[in-house]
């Protein structure tokens, strides 16, 4: 979808912790951008200024639970970011002739579902729309990073990817206890126990058959495997108690294989409460990068507040969130210029960032 030199027209849809920090950036930096609309699910933030809902001054434009009224806007591009997927409301988003960026899912749409991937498809050429998929992990750092860091290289024999957070902080605890079931005993806790889980497992298989295809690493199949860890004691986190014994520690591995032979690997070591099992690897808090090849290559990735001044843990925390959000924040131009239909990690030019250093924004 083109569009002119005006301001672009921005819905925001959820505006929980990564939707926040989009609104704040499009009021605080981006004159660019114009918020038009926002998406709740809450009666508490229904009819609420969506200035008010990030703490800046009122901006004329209300939050609406009702996603007729978001359809019925005229947008240049929505801000997909809840917790939950719905592809009918994505479809009936793109249907409509807006443009979609999301941290969400749709990493890379060559490998997900035929019907899905179909109907999204139909969707875009109805209403000239494209549609984008970033985030951070899946996302920027096992996409983008990967592929700019490839560009050092002739050839790669193997790519890894190390993750290690506690999610004690996070305060989306929907996701924490209801969707990832931290706090539930061991033995429920699998890939596909329910409907969360199932997703976020698709969505890293997802994301290792995208470097695979786009690094030619022609591989055969993606192992998948959880190994679940208990409490130690009694834990702690927001309004949510981990009991001993239940679920403290989660320890993924997504391997995709050519001939037997691990070529990438996504591992994730995620815990709360500080709990932190002897037997597992000890990477630096953060993400961890390797690619064995010619050359060789190792980069590590951390989100602070700041490097050089005291911050507080609630900045820090949010630092990541703000990572998450600018990714596709910035991608919005880009987005909105691109051809109908799906524009991945790999087809869209570099996204840096808007602000910079602020001189002369």
């Amino acid at each position: 979808m083109s569009v002119d030199s005006r301001p672009l027209r921005i819905i925001q849809w959820a505006t929980g912790a990564v939707g926040s920090e989009m609104i704040t950036t499009i009021l605080d930096h981006r004159p660019d951008l114009e918020l038009v609309g926002a998406r709740v699910y809450s009666d508490v933030k229904n009819g609420v200024d969506v200035g008010t809902l990030v703490n800046r001054a009122p901006i004329g434009v209300t939050a609406t639970t009702d996603v007729a009224e978001i359809l019925a806007l005229d947008a240049d591009l929505v801000l997909y970011a809840p917790s939950f997927t719905d592809l009918d409301d994505v479809c009936a988003l793109l249907e409509s002739g807006k443009n979609v960026a999301t941290p969400s899912f749709l990493f890379h749409p060559r490998r997900i579902p035929e019907a899905d991937r179909d109907k999204l498809l139909t969707a875009c050429e109805k209403g000239d729309s494209t549609i984008h998929g970033s985030g951070l992990n899946p996302g920027n750092l096992s996409g983008v990073l990967p592929l700019a860091l490839s560009g050092m290289s002739r050839t790669i024999d193997r790519l890894t990817l190390q993750e290690r957070a506690d999610w004690t902080l996070w305060e989306s605890t929907e996701i924490t206890f209801d969707g990832m079931w931290f706090g539930r005993p061991v033995d429920e806790v699998t890939p596909t126990a329910n409907a969360y889980l199932g997703f976020l497992t698709k969505l890293f298989v997802e994301q290792t058959w995208f470097l695979s295809d786009t690094l030619n690493a022609d591989i055969d199949d993606v192992a998948v495997s959880l190994e679940t860890v208990p409490a130690t004691t009694n834990l702690h986190v927001f309004e949510h108690v981990v009991r001993k014994g239940t679920t403290a520690g989660q320890r993924w591995k997504f391997v995709g294989h050519r001939g037997g032979e691990p070529l990438i690997e996504f591992e994730t070591l995620w815990t709360v409460g500080g709990e932190y099992p002897q037997h597992w690897p000890k990477p630096l808090d953060g993400w961890t990068l390797t690619i064995e090849g010619d050359p060789s290559m190792r980069t590590h990735f951390f989100p602070l507040a700041s490097f050089t001044r005291e911050a507080s843990i609630e900045e820090h925390v949010r630092a990541g969130l703000v990572t998450v959000a600018m990714q596709v924040v910035n991608a919005i131009p880009a987005v909105c210029a691109a051809p109908a239909g799906f524009a991945t990690m790999a087809d869209l030019p570099l996204i840096r960032s808007y602000t910079g250093f602020g001189n002369g924004v």
